[in-house]
């Protein structure tokens, strides 16, 4: 008697505890039955992240599966012999987010649902390779904007998470593709995460490279300098008068302040949508 080997076929949406993937989430609710909902849990996300997940666990009747990796962001730093993650390597998001959720899904066929919008349908990001894993789009191909996403959250009276109040996006504390700005943020909000973060930067003895987050400055010197502090929220403050002038009749996104950046590159789709 012939053995039914056949790939079973998933949907998966991958939320980050941003405002795009979890838009997709309420805006594909229902649609499929059998969708999947999971969250890569690196072990450093702010808790803020972790109250809008379960809030959105509520609102989706279902649960988001936490995928945890096989080791902490400690060990692979030692791995990597003390050297941070950049926008070049990103070890980070491959050793904590993409092979923990390759493994989730295994060899299956999947369909994995993606937060990007039509107004940014150019965006490649960082996302897994492998072939069995096929990205999907509803946003781009439903004409899904910015300010659509805003109105999707709103309406469903899940809102932005807190820690938009003083961040542009979601991922680890210590991302390395904060804004200066951000830094401050978590400076101000979360002063032991802060503290935390820098305690990874040091200064190689014997070659007197040192490993920071931000290339420009090392945490240490931002919070040992007040002035400074101050310095980059003016900065922010003029660049937010500057993209508030580009358009007085501003849109629900421009209201917000969110996701005009200064700076920025291709963030990794799979811990920012």
């Amino acid at each position: 008697m012939a053995t039914n080997t056949k790939t079973p076929t998933r949907h998966i949406l991958s939320l980050s505890g941003g405002k795009d993937s979890t838009a997709l989430a309420i805006f594909m609710r229902g649609r499929i039955p059998e969708m999947e909902y999971v969250f890569c849990d690196t072990g450093e996300e702010l808790k803020e992240t972790k109250e809008y997940l379960d809030r959105i666990e509520v609102y989706l009747g279902k649960e988001i599966h936490r995928l945890n990796p096989d080791r902490p962001f400690k060990h692979y730093l030692q791995l990597y012999n003390g050297v941070l993650p950049d926008a070049r390597t990103r070890w980070c998001t491959r050793k904590l987010k993409i092979e923990p959720f390759e493994k989730y899904v295994g060899d299956d066929l999947c369909f994995n649902y993606v937060g990007i919008r039509v107004d940014e349908a150019h965006r490649k990001g960082y996302i897994s390779t492998k072939p069995n894993i096929v990205p999907k789009y509803p946003f781009v191909e439903d004409g899904i904007n910015k300010d659509d996403v805003f109105r999707i959250l709103e309406e469903s009276g899940l809102g932005l998470p807190k820690y938009y109040e003083w961040r542009s996006r979601s991922g680890c504390y210590f991302c390395f593709f904060q804004q200066r700005i951000e830094w401050v943020g978590l400076l101000e909000n979360h002063p032991n995460l802060f503290d935390d973060a820098m305690g990874y930067e040091k200064l190689d003895p014997d070659t007197g490279e040192g490993y920071t987050w931000n290339e420009r400055e090392s945490l240490k010197s931002l919070k040992e300098n007040p002035q400074r502090k101050e310095e980059i929220k003016l900065e922010h403050a003029r660049f937010q008068e500057r993209q508030k002038n580009r358009n007085k009749n501003q849109t629900l996104s421009q209201v917000f302040g969110i996701g005009e950046v200064e700076g920025g590159g291709e963030s990794c789709l799979i811990c920012h949508l």
